[in-house]
């Protein structure tokens, strides 16, 4: 390489420092990786599984790699394993559930699915003193719970996790699994490296992390939990991870990850493109969780400042691993060479597979097989670094990206129910105003009927009194129900609508004929009399009165008795009003 730039090595002398830079700070890593050392079991455990250990499973989709990966998990022989997913869901769930264990393994649902909220929803049924969350695909070992329960030995440790490999989905691994392969190669040097010089670390994976109980069921940390925003007004699901991380540090926990066979996991990636839409996530939430510790919290600075360093590394380290090959490509392609331009590219691509192959030998050592696919892994680098800048500037979108119906946050749920709240309230209020409309109606219908009674009783009174006496005219005053012996006269006044109601019914039934075609639009509740009859001036003389009464309240005073009259003899009631009469003698 120094002869291929000796033209242009003053150019080159930056970039070099930034390449030795880059390699040294790798160099520490691999020496603090292999100077770790995880914690072991106690022969006298403080914690055991079969008493102090949940396993919560947050899913919405679980398959078939759900029962291997729980048969995993019982091996380790927890308390109990809970399984939160949405209503909808649950008798899939429960089903799957049934086919592996129905003892100790428990359904439990929210309304919409969102993973913080079915988190919650699980801390909250938890009784034991660790809860361990897992992917609903994350196979264990038959000794990874012994050893997480062994690092909370140590009272003051709040959270532990655990080192991952690969598990292909099909029989051979895709390329796209191949490279999440490598990525996790480096994450479990780098988290290795990191836990041994400061005790801190970037993300204890949700694939599988355990953490106190008692930290979990804080209503504060709940509320913080599924209030999650970033700038304050985009509302976060995925990232949980990074926020307990977060949460242990600021609140003076310590943290371990568990970096061994025994307690390595195996975990299932996208097979296909799918993965870069993962990638993408996984870095957004890492460029908002990093900005959060170390310019928002701040704590990581004083507790574990290898950590902070490493953030702020990974800030500039997608402009350091484009400078080498921009300035190639753009020094190339104005001859700035003294070789030719097949010969600068070839070197120049040797050289970088040379240097990936290094950082990649942990992994190569593994599956020698995987080592076709280091060009792959060299040109996603590049394009990852890319993707980088790109989740920088795209922070805004919190969406999971690469599961459906699992974005909805506390916040979309308090609005969606605010909606409909209102819907509601509106839906209500249109059926109150409908109702008023139609009571207010059948009001004055009932009102009229019960004055046309109450002129009856009274003209009946006066006429059982004094039989001899002439009929007068109406004087102008609507006679008061509650005259002695109204009662009867108002029964009289009942039987007449029961008579007519049974000739309307057989009416009914009849052909119709021209004049009854004519009136069949009448009110079918009006009482219908002959105008020879004695009751028909009382009607006439009620219907006008009851008209003065709306117009000016010159019977104002009468109100409120006429609404108890109508309560108790109103339309519709014709039929018990009788009885109703004779109860109530003594009040009319």
């Amino acid at each position: 390489m120094l002869y291929l730039t000796k033209d242009l090595f003053p150019v080159f002398v930056p970039l070099g420092v930034v390449g030795f830079y880059r390699y040294l700070w790798f160099t520490i890593k691999l020496v603090a990786f292999f100077f770790y050392r995880p914690m072991m079991p106690k022969a006298n455990p403080t914690y055991r599984a079969e008493y102090d250990a949940t396993i919560i499973v947050p899913t919405i989709d679980a398959g078939e790699e759900f029962k291997e990966a729980a048969q995993s998990w019982l091996v380790n022989n927890p308390k109990e394993i809970i399984i939160i997913t949405e209503t909808k869901m649950k008798d899939a769930l429960q089903e799957l559930a049934n086919s592996v264990d129905p003892t100790r393994i428990r359904v439990l649902t929210v309304p919409k699915a969102n993973k913080r909220l079915q988190m919650v929803e699980g801390i909250r049924n938890t009784t034991s003193e660790i809860i361990v969350f897992a992917d609903d695909d994350a196979i264990w070992g038959p000794q990874t719970l012994e050893y997480i329960l062994a690092c909370f030995e140590d009272p003051n440790m709040g959270g532990v996790g655990t080192s991952q490999v690969v598990k292909s989905v099909g029989r051979y691994q895709t390329v796209w699994e191949v490279l999440a392969g490598f990525r996790l190669t480096i994450r479990n040097i780098e988290i290795a490296a990191s836990t041994h010089i400061d005790g801190g670390i970037c993300c204890l994976s949700g694939r599988t992390a355990a953490y106190r109980t008692c930290i979990l069921q804080d209503p504060q940390f709940q509320y913080d939990f599924t209030h999650d925003f970033w700038l304050g007004k985009y509302p976060l699901n995925s990232g949980d991870d990074k926020f307990l991380t977060r949460w242990m540090v600021h609140h003076g926990w310590n943290t371990y990850v568990q970096v061994c066979k025994e307690a390595e996991l195996l975990s299932t990636f996208k097979n296909n493109w799918r993965f870069v839409k993962q990638v993408l996530r996984w870095t957004r939430n890492t460029w908002r969780s990093d900005f959060r510790s170390l310019f928002t919290e701040r704590r990581i600075w004083t507790r574990h400042p290898y950590v902070a360093f490493t953030m702020v590394d990974k800030i500039f380290n997608p402009i350091t691993l484009l400078s080498g090959p921009i300035s190639v490509l753009v020094m190339a392609c104005e001859g700035k060479f003294h070789l030719p331009l097949w010969d600068i590219v070839i070197s120049y691509v040797v050289w970088l597979m040379m240097t990936r192959i290094i950082k990649l030998l942990p992994h190569l050592f593994r599956r020698p097989q995987d080592v076709i696919w280091v060009p792959a892994f060299l040109i996603f680098g590049y394009y990852f670094a890319i993707m980088k800048l790109y989740a920088l500037f795209t922070l805004h979108e919190v969406g999971w990206g690469t599961r459906a119906g699992i974005d909805q946050t506390p916040a979309e749920l308090a609005q969606e129910k605010e909606k409909q709240a209102m819907e509601q309230r509106q839906m209500e209020a249109s059926q109150v105003e409908k109702s008023s409309y139609d009571m207010s109606n059948s009001a004055a219908e009932q009102a009229a009927i019960s004055a046309a009674a109450a002129a009856a009783a009274a003209t009946a009174l006066e006429d059982q009194y004094a039989p001899t006496t002439p009929a007068r005219p109406f004087a102008g005053e609507l006679p008061r129900p509650e005259s002695p012996g109204s009662a009867d006269l108002i029964r009289h006044f009942s039987q007449a609508q029961q008579r007519q109601a049974a000739a309307r019914a057989a009416a009914a039934q009849a052909p119709l004929s021209t004049t009854d075609l004519e009136n069949q639009d009448a009110d079918p509740d009006v009482y219908e009399y002959n105008q020879d009859d004695e009751l028909a001036q009382y009607f006439a003389q009620s219907d006008a009165a009851l008209a003065s009464m709306h117009t000016d309240n010159n019977y104002g005073q009468y109100t409120d008795h006429y609404e108890q009259t109508i309560d108790e003899y109103g339309r519709g009631g014709a039929s018990d009003s009788s009885a109703r009469g004779q109860e109530r003698e003594g009040y009319l």
